[in-house]
């Protein structure tokens, strides 16, 4: 009976494990990296600001327009499969959120946006807000480039897991003279 019950929370455990595979394989393919690429992610105003895409596919052409920018066109980059565009902030724009969006042939429309900071004042310090932030503080923007590491260790941790609950149980199977 015992064995029973744990073939069962195997099996349970198996199928989860298997159910949720196609998961991992899909985050991992190329619908796992981020649509739009915007750099710098927190623009200033007179800067240039590159957008580049996977998105779009074997196209070669791309639009864009950004609220603030404008228009701007996006041609082959220097890797295959990449479009790339570039358009400038205008002077005198105000730190705001800004959206990008970028439009490829057939019907492919991809949205993403950035932050657009105060000037750094030419003394050197910092924008009007107080100090400029760095590091850490600038996370958040898009999606983790890197999604195998994190289904790697999320696998080893349910694995270890896994073996836990299969020792614990042999153990209570197992007779205590043996």
């Amino acid at each position: 009976m015992r064995n029973t019950r744990v073939g069962a929370g195997i099996c349970l455990i198996v199928g989860a494990l298997g159910l949720s595979a196609p998961a991992a394989v899909a985050a991992t393919g190329p619908a796992a990296e981020p649509s739009i690429r915007i750099s710098p992610g927190r623009a200033t105003p007179g800067s240039q600001v590159t957008v580049s895409t996977k998105a779009c596919g074997k196209e070669t052409y791309g639009k864009g327009t950004s609220e603030v920018g404008g228009a701007f066109h996006l041609f082959a980059g220097e890797r295959k499969g990449t479009l790339v565009g570039v358009f400038e902030i205008p002077e005198g724009t105000v730190a705001r959120t800004d959206t990008v969006i970028v439009k490829c042939p057939p019907r492919i429309m991809i949205t993403d946006t950035y932050r657009i900071a105060d000037r750094v004042q030419s003394g050197g310090g910092a924008p009007s807000g107080g100090h400029t932030p760095s590091g850490g503080v600038d996370a958040g923007f898009g999606a983790p480039t890197d999604k195998g590491t994190q289904l790697a260790a999320g696998s080893v941790l349910l694995a270890g897991a896994l073996a836990g609950g299969v020792v614990r149980m042999r153990r209570r199977v197992s007779p205590v003279g043996a």
